[in-house]
């Protein structure tokens, strides 16, 4: 029982604990090393507070960044998707899920140099706090929607609170007690201006799983903004779209691919395929010659697709 009690995603009711915890001797402030463009104070004023219930401040953190992103989605909406009753709380997988399965790109951030660039730039952050101790935590979602630095403050949407205004050291070691962990809900038109090409690509990946295909290629679009040229966007664009069943822009995706990274056998083996969708069998047979050609680690599968095409009828 007390293993389990010390594994649950605690929500505060009434986050008295806070004022106890400003007193606890150790706590460090832990400013990153400042950024000349990156503004002394920055409060958001775009992002909505909602309340959160007993134990549901992962429905209602999550409902903020939805609310934020251009979806009015409840807390009661959320809470079958997110909340555990065996734990009282919510896990950071399933907050991640729900955000795709509403068509929203769900992108983690660890660590305060990105906390703060992700704010400066406009963008709430959800993130997990422990507001107990390593050996009993109590475990609670909150929205981030500002910082002040001469004021040594972070501004919080969190409990029954708007705009909390928290001393940093503390919020740091509450968070830092929570693994640092930052949830950025974001519209697939919007990038975070911490995002990696890998990492958002895996972000993107996630609303595919989701099934939210429409979203997944918008959101690869928007990264091909950013990257262009990049072959795991162009590839991903194009699975969405075939998805989508528009074989014309899946088409298009895949030999832009092909083109710009002309050794990637997956590239000419997926354009194959879609052009044989379309009847063009003779392209589709060339498209598969030249991924045979490559071969490498699917080689495999590039024969197989070479023989389906070259069996098929005209």
């Amino acid at each position: 029982m007390a293993a389990d009690r010390i594994s649950r995603r605690w929500c505060l009711g009434l986050l008295t604990i806070i004022g106890l915890l400003t007193g606890c001797a150790g706590l460090t402030s832990r400013w990153p090393v400042s950024d000349p463009e990156l503004p002394p104070r920055r409060v958001l004023t775009g992002v909505d507070f909602i309340a959160q219930d007993e134990y549901q401040c992962g429905p209602a953190a999550l409902a903020m960044g939805l609310g934020w992103s251009g979806l009015a989605v409840s807390p009661q909406e959320l809470t079958p998707m997110v909340y555990t009753a065996s734990r009282r709380g919510s896990l950071q997988p399933a907050m991640i899920a729900a955000a795709r399965r509403w068509g929203r790109v769900a992108y983690v951030i660890k660590g305060p140099e990105a906390l703060l660039d992700e704010v400066a730039a406009g963008h709430p952050v959800i993130v997990l706090q422990n507001l107990g101790f390593s050996w009993a935590p109590l475990w609670h979602y909150a929205v981030v929607i500002g910082y002040d630095r001469p004021a040594d403050e972070v501004v919080l949407h969190t409990g029954l609170s708007a705009g909390r205004r928290t001393d940093w050291a503390l919020f740091l070691n509450t968070w830092s007690r929570g693994g640092e962990w930052g949830l950025l809900v974001l519209n697939p038109e919007e990038l975070p201006v911490t995002a990696g090409e890998g990492s958002f690509l895996e972000a993107v990946i996630g609303l595919e799983h989701a099934g939210r295909f429409d979203e997944a290629a918008r959101a690869y679009r928007t990264a091909l903004a950013r990257w262009p040229g990049s072959l795991g966007a162009l590839m991903g664009l194009g699975n969405s779209e075939v998805a989508r069943g528009d074989l014309g822009k899946a088409a298009a995706a895949f030999r832009e691919a092909a083109a710009a990274h002309p050794q990637s056998g997956a590239a000419w083996n997926n354009l194959a395929h879609v052009l044989m969708k379309q009847g063009r069998k003779e392209e589709a047979l060339d498209a598969a010659q030249r991924a045979v050609a490559l071969g490498g680690p699917q080689s495999a599968t590039f024969r197989q697709t070479l023989e389906e095409i070259g069996n098929a009828s005209p």
